[in-house]
């Protein structure tokens, strides 16, 4: 059974919804962390979808690219997130914005 690439983008556009819904409306870092991933599983999927309509390799070569920037944001983005957490324990961002010189 086929699932037509319209639910696909459905999907995808659910995601990226809640991914920027998160994004705006939470403090913590990481989950600020956790809904960008989100979001870009989200482009991922349509970029797959539409790869995959397309009879094209292209979109999922740019998936695997977005798969490692989204890597090693997520290892310095932890990095900084544990660093500060042992100085302020706290991961909240409005506590980080007082670190502006």
């Amino acid at each position: 059974m086929n699932v037509p690439a319209a639910w696909y983008l459905i999907l995808a556009a659910g995601l990226f919804g809640i991914g920027a819904f998160g994004l705006l409306t939470r403090r913590s870092a990481l989950i600020m962390f956790m809904c960008i991933e989100l979001m870009l599983n989200a482009v991922n999927l349509t970029f797959v979808t539409f790869s995959r309509t397309l009879n094209d390799i292209s979109g999922q070569a740019i998936v695997f690219f977005v798969m490692v920037v989204a890597a090693a944001e997520v290892t310095v983005g932890l990095g900084i997130v544990v660093a500060v957490f042992r100085r302020r324990s706290s991961t909240s961002v409005d506590e980080l914005s007082e670190l502006k010189g």
